[in-house]
């Protein structure tokens, strides 16, 4: 097993290997000793694959459970399903010595940590990750949130968990297609910091060491954390490839993927760069040949006009600017705060 420390303003270990749904009653017990109930969120696609393990380890922990399943994927993600899941725990009588638990991927886990959050203002929770697109970013860190009509997390909260509990094996029943599409985090990462992952990558396609490589991105992003916990400076560089990316999520309908929009944002940034003189030739050709290596998308269709209206709807923008993350080389990558003008002539120079 692989622990990772986080060093944010609430300390926490992120637990990376496999069989840790087996011990989830023992683990509750000692980050939560006060918890007399446990309130398990889930969906209707992973809650009938793990939800069973998870609980049989509750229950002979004699943790009392109660179980709340939401319809799986990103249209879930609402403020109406954040008000029905905060009327249950109440319906439950969970207090606030209880602890909520967000099995599942990252709709789950942004979607419970935000109930959290506001739940008696504030209670812990403990991130199972079942994907690895939530087992590589969106567990660790803190930002929780469900979606607006007008964009993308728009509604959220830094709350960080109690803990983070990714057990390998629950990988082992994730659809390849969002097994790739987690991929795009992951190759994310390694523009950002790790020209030594990007190779690894290169080299071992889909077939990478899981537990590894998942254990090298949280630490990544464990570094990040650390200097920028509540996002006011570094920590946007963990947005590559997403200020385009949550505009074509968007406007797809959530009919790609998280991944996959990012992988089209990713690759749209390159482009872009290396067009404005911003990075060599050989960044976009490497970034695009490896996302595609993984199945990913590359390019969109949608008009630039009706993209940019998303972006600029987006929770980054500030003022007038929107800050673009642009890849120099592969393991460095800058923030460049753009107006609109430029934003557009830039994200056109890549489309």
């Amino acid at each position: 097993m692989n622990t990772v420390h986080i060093p944010a303003s609430a300390p926490y270990d992120v637990q990376i290997g496999p069989g840790l749904l087996t011990r989830l009653g023992g683990a509750v017990k000692s980050l939560c000793p006060k918890a007399g109930r446990c309130l398990v969120v889930t969906d209707d696609a992973v809650g009938p694959l793990w939800a069973a393990k998870a609980l049989d380890s509750l229950e002979k922990a004699a943790l009392p459970v109660s179980v709340y399943t939401l319809p799986h994927g990103e249209a879930s993600k609402t403020a109406d399903n954040l008000i029905a899941l905060l009327n249950f725990a109440a319906s439950e009588r969970l207090t606030r010595a209880d602890v909520f638990l967000a099995l599942g991927g990252g709709m789950v886990g942004d979607l419970t940590g935000l109930a959290a959050a506001c739940y008696m203002r504030g209670v812990d929770y403990i991130q199972l990750p079942t994907t690895l697109l939530a087992a590589v970013d969106s567990s660790v860190g803190g930002k929780t949130a469900v979606d607006l009509p007008a964009g993308k997390n728009l509604m959220g909260a830094f709350w960080q968990p109690r803990a983070v509990l990714c057990d390998t094996d629950t990988l082992s029943t994730l659809p390849r297609a969002d097994f790739l599409s987690g991929c795009a985090e992951v190759v994310k990462t390694a523009i950002l910091f790790d020209p030594d992952l990007f190779a690894l990558l290169e080299r071992e396609g889909p077939a990478f060491g899981r537990q590894a490589v998942i254990a090298r991105c949280v630490a990544h992003k464990r570094d990040v954390v650390a200097e920028d916990e509540r996002d006011t400076g570094r920590r946007a560089l963990l947005n590559l490839g997403h200020t385009l990316g949550h505009a074509v999520e968007a406007e797809s309908d959530f009919a790609l993927t998280h991944g996959q929009a990012v992988a089209i944002g990713t690759a749209v940034i390159c482009r872009a760069a290396e067009k404005c003189g911003l990075c060599p030739p050989e960044v976009p050709g490497r970034v695009t040949a490896l996302l595609e290596k993984f199945g990913l998308p590359t390019h969109t269709d949608y008009p630039l006009d009706t993209l940019m209206e998303r972006m600029l709807s987006d929770k980054k923008r500030a003022g007038g600017t929107v800050s673009v993350i642009v890849p120099e080389a592969i393991g460095r990558c800058a923030i460049r705060p753009m107006d609109r003008a430029a934003l557009y002539d830039f994200m056109k120079a890549g489309l």
